[in-house]
């Protein structure tokens, strides 16, 4: 059943927002009573909490698993754009909702998905560092450039359609080129290939 109520939960929270969905429009949605969600969620926020911590923990899982066979600076970088779209147009509504309701949040659940986006933050700036350190990509504010990269990647999931015109692979294919060509704009050291 709480699966059914999270699954719910994130299908209202992605078409009306969070705050105009009520516990009423959850439970009837899941073919429950009301106080029956209160069995599985303390509250509103706490299934919103729920939905935003474990889809930061399987964006980040799904990022090193990404990043775990390839080698290279370049290679690298791209394997981590390609999934970081990709996972934000499969999992579009979990996303939208990620980057729409934190305002949703408690203060302390606030900080706990905070801490987590700036650990998955840290991986982009590190691979930046790295390439910007082997001439590969152009110098630059690798904190900054992280927040370009991943802000430009995730808005994909506020207007991507699924059976749109182009398939989830060829929008990544757009991402990562235009991405890599960006940071390497300028770089007179070796490149790799990728």
């Amino acid at each position: 059943m709480k699966t059914i109520i999270k699954s719910v939960a994130i299908d209202l929270f992605f078409r009306k927002g969070y705050f105009a969905t009520s516990i009423s429009d959850i439970a009837s949605g899941s073919g429950i009573q009301k106080a029956s969600i209160y069995y599985h969620y303390a509250s509103k926020e706490d299934l919103l909490f729920h939905i935003l911590e474990s889809t930061m923990d399987d964006l980040t899982d799904y990022l090193r698993r990404c990043l775990a066979a390839v080698d290279g600076i370049e290679s690298r970088m791209r394997a981590a754009v390609r999934g970081h779209v990709r996972f934000h147009l499969e999992r579009q509504k979990e996303n939208f909702i990620a980057n729409s309701e934190l305002r949703g949040l408690s203060a302390e659940h606030y900080r706990t998905i905070v801490k987590k986006r700036d650990a998955y933050e840290r991986i982009f700036q590190d691979l930046i560092r790295d390439g910007s350190r082997a001439g590969v990509f152009t110098d630059g504010d690798a904190k900054i450039l992280s927040y370009a990269i991943l802000t430009l990647c995730t808005a994909g999931a506020s207007w991507y359609k699924t059976g749109g015109r182009l398939t989830v692979e060829a929008i990544a294919d757009i991402y990562e080129n235009f991405i890599i060509n960006g940071l390497k704009q300028g770089c007179i050291g070796p490149l790799e290939g990728g």
